[in-house]
C-alpha cells in the first residue's frame, strides 16, 4: 500500500468515524462530522490520494448533508474577492509574460545577484524582493507579479518544465513563502493584519497604531526570510543545484528598445499596483465593501482585452487568457469552504474554547502554544477565518488574567498567516503550486519545518521587542 492509499483511507475512516460515534465532551453535535471532513481534507492534500482540486469539492456533499451549511450557502463560500484577485492577476500576470516584459525585470533581478551569486543566492534576492514588495501590496497580489519572472529565469537557465528538485521547485516556494512572510511586515500587508488590528481594539480597547505593528512585524519578517531561504535551500538540496546563472541572463537578455506592446503595458500595470496600495484613500468614494483588491485587478483585466498592443491585436486575448489557474481557483475555493464549515459548525469556536486551560500555565509557555495552535489551525483555515475566530477567545483570556496585549495578542496575530505547508492554505501557495515545478512532499518538509520553527521565533521577537519598549 502507497502514501496515496494509506492517506485514502485514513481520512476516509476518520470521517466516517465521526458519523458513527457521539462527539467527545463539550463538541457540539454538528462540528464533530466537520471535525471529520477536515481530518479526510487534510489527509488527503497531503498524500494527494485524489487530484487535490477533485478534494476541494468535499465541503460541497459534506456541510449540506451534515446540515451543517444549505447547498447555496455552501456553494457561495467558495468565492470571495480574494479568488477574483487570484483570476484577475493571473490575466496579468500572463499579459505581462506574453509581451516579455517578465524577462526584463527577471534580468533586473539577476543582474543584481551578480556573477559570483549561486542559486543560494538568487533564492533570497527573490525571497527578499517578494517580501519588500508584499508589505506595500497583498502578499497573493505580489506573487502573481513575482512568478512570471521566476519562471522566465528558470527557463533561461535550462530548467525544464516539469522539474521539481533544486531551484526549480525551491524559487516557485521561496516567492510564497517570501511574499507571506513579508505581508507582516505591515498592517496592509495581509488582510489578516488589519482583522486581527480590527478585533484588538474591539475587544480590548487596545490600538495598534501602524507604526507599532511595523515595529514588531518587521524583525519577523527581517529574521523570517532568511530563515525560511535556509530551509527551502536545505529541503531543494540547492547545495548540489549547478543552475547556470549566465545561461539564464544569455536566454532571457533582451535589446535596450522596448517594444510598442511592453510600453503599453508597464503604464497600466503600474497604474493597477498604484490603486491596490491607495485602496483605502478611495475607500470613502465607493459603496462600503465594493472596492477590493479583487475589484481592482479584475477592472485592470478587463482593460487587457480592451486596450490595443500597438500591433494590431489587444494586450491579452482569451486564448491566452484561458491558461489561468482554474483547478487552484477551485481548490483554494475549497479551503474558505472548509473555514466557513469550521464557523457554522461551532467547530472554530470550541477549539478556541480549549486553550482556556491554558491560563494555569507560565505566559512563555501559554504563549508559545497558543501560537504552535493558531499555526496549525491556520494551516487548514483561511488566515482570515483563523484569526476572526481565534483572537475574541485569546482577548477573553488576557481580560481574565490581565495580562499585557502586546505579549500574547501581537504573536497570535502574526501567527494566523504563519501557515506554509498546504497548497491551499494560502494565495500564495497556491499559485505556486499551479507552476508545476513543486513536489507536494518537499513543500510539506519544508513549510512543516518553517511552521515549528515559526512558533518559538515569533514569541520570541515580539518579547523581545516589548522589552525594548
Amino acid at each position: 500500500m502507497n502514501a496515496r492509499s494509506i492517506g485514502f483511507w485514513i481520512g476516509l475512516c476518520a470521517f466516517l468515524l465521526t458519523l458513527l460515534v457521539p462527539p467527545p465532551g463539550s463538541m457540539p453535535a454538528q462540528a464533530w462530522p466537520v471535525a471529520g471532513m477536515v481530518v479526510l481534507m487534510a489527509a488527503w492534500w497531503m498524500s494527494e490520494a485524489i487530484p487535490l482540486t477533485a478534494t476541494a469539492l468535499v465541503p460541497f456533499l459534506v456541510l449540506p448533508l451534515t446540515g451543517t451549511m444549505t447547498a447555496a450557502d455552501t456553494a457561495s463560500a467558495y468565492y470571495s474577492p480574494v479568488l477574483f484577485l487570484i483570476l484577475g492577476g493571473a490575466f496579468i500576470a500572463l499579459a505581462v509574460e506574453r509581451t516579455g516584459l517578465h524577462c526584463r525585470l527577471a534580468l533586473a533581478i539577476l543582474r543584481h545577484v551578480g556573477e559570483g551569486g549561486g542559486s543560494g543566492r538568487l533564492l533570497l534576492a527573490f525571497m527578499i524582493s517578494a517580501a519588500i514588495l508584499s508589505m506595500i501590496i497583498s502578499n497573493t497580489s505580489t506573487t502573481l507579479i513575482m512568478m512570471p519572472m521566476a519562471l522566465a529565469v528558470m527557463a533561461g537557465g535550462g530548467i525544464r518544465p516539469d522539474e521539481t528538485r533544486g531551484l526549480a521547485g525551491a524559487l516557485p516556494i521561496g516567492i510564497a513563502f517570501g511574499a507571506t512572510i513579508g505581508g507582516l511586515g505591515t498592517i496592509v500587508g495581509s488582510p489578516t493584519n488589519a482583522i486581527s488590528v480590527a478585533l484588538l481594539r474591539q475587544t480590548l480597547d487596545f490600538n495598534v497604531s501602524f507604526a507599532m505593528w511595523t515595529a514588531f512585524g518587521l524583525p519577523v519578517v527581517i529574521v523570517g526570510i532568511p530563515l525560511a531561504a535556509f530551509i527551502i535551500a536545505r529541503t531543494q538540496k540547492l547545495a548540489d543545484d549547478r543552475f547556470d546563472l549566465h545561461a539564464a541572463r544569455d536566454a532571457i537578455a533582451q535589446s535596450h528598445h522596448w517594444t510598442v506592446p511592453e510600453r503599453r503595458l508597464v503604464p497600466l500595470v503600474v497604474l493597477i499596483v498604484v490603486a491596490w496600495v491607495c485602496r483605502p484613500l478611495f475607500d470613502p468614494l465607493f459603496p462600503p465593501g465594493a472596492l477590493t483588491d479583487g475589484t481592482i485587478a479584475i477592472i485592470g483585466s478587463l482593460l487587457l482585452f480592451i486596450l490595443p498592443d500597438g500591433t494590431g491585436r489587444p494586450l491579452l486575448t482569451w486564448e491566452e487568457a484561458d491558461r489561468a489557474p482554474w483547478g487552484v481557483i477551485m481548490m483554494f475555493g475549497g479551503g474558505l469552504a472548509l473555514a466557513a464549515g469550521m464557523g457554522a459548525s461551532g467547530l472554530a469556536g470550541w477549539i478556541g474554547d480549549m486553550l482556556l486551560p491554558l491560563e494555569a500555565v507560565p505566559l512563555p509557555v501559554m504563549a508559545v502554544a497558543v501560537v504552535a495552535l493558531v499555526i496549525v489551525v491556520t494551516e487548514f483555515a483561511s488566515n482570515v477565518a483563523t484569526a476572526s475566530g481565534i483572537m475574541p477567545v485569546v482577548a477573553s483570556m488576557i481580560a481574565a488574567l490581565h495580562l499585557d496585549p502586546v505579549l500574547l495578542a501581537l504573536p497570535v496575530a502574526l501567527a494566523s498567516s504563519w501557515g506554509f505547508m498546504l497548497p491551499a492554505g494560502t494565495g500564495p501557495n497556491a499559485i505556486a503550486w499551479a507552476t508545476g515545478h513543486i513536489a507536494l512532499p518537499k513543500m510539506l518538509r519544508a513549510g512543516f519545518m518553517l511552521d515549528v520553527v515559526g512558533a518559538f521565533m515569533i514569541v520570541a521577537l515580539v518579547w523581545a521587542m516589548a522589552a525594548l519598549f
